[in-house]
């Protein structure tokens, strides 16, 4: 992402910073428009069809393979994560162990 890093910060901690906010908000759009597709399936009477498998949950499930993905991406495999940085965490780690 060529956002630009404010005066100070380090570009690739701010990279992973701006990923983590992101996701944050992806989570937020995600919960607040899943409410709303339960709250129109109730309230078009979806419930009285007696499906097995009401509508809202497949865009749940598309979504949230997304928010999944996102998450990942932000949290467990952020980006800026080069070979020197890697190699200045198992130097940091053999001096403290």
């Amino acid at each position: 992402m060529n956002r630009l890093t404010p005066e100070g910060k380090d570009p690739q901690i701010w990279e992973i910073a701006q990923q983590r906010a992101s996701f944050k908000k992806h989570l937020m759009v995600y919960v607040i428009m899943t409410a709303f597709f339960w709250l129109f399936w109730y309230m078009t009477g979806g419930y009285r069809y007696n499906t097995a498998f009401p509508w809202p949950l497949w865009p749940m499930m598309g979504w949230g393979v997304g928010i999944v993905m996102h998450y990942l991406s932000a949290f467990v495999f952020p980006k800026g994560n080069t070979p020197e940085e890697e190699y200045e965490k198992l130097i940091k780690e053999h001096q403290n162990g």
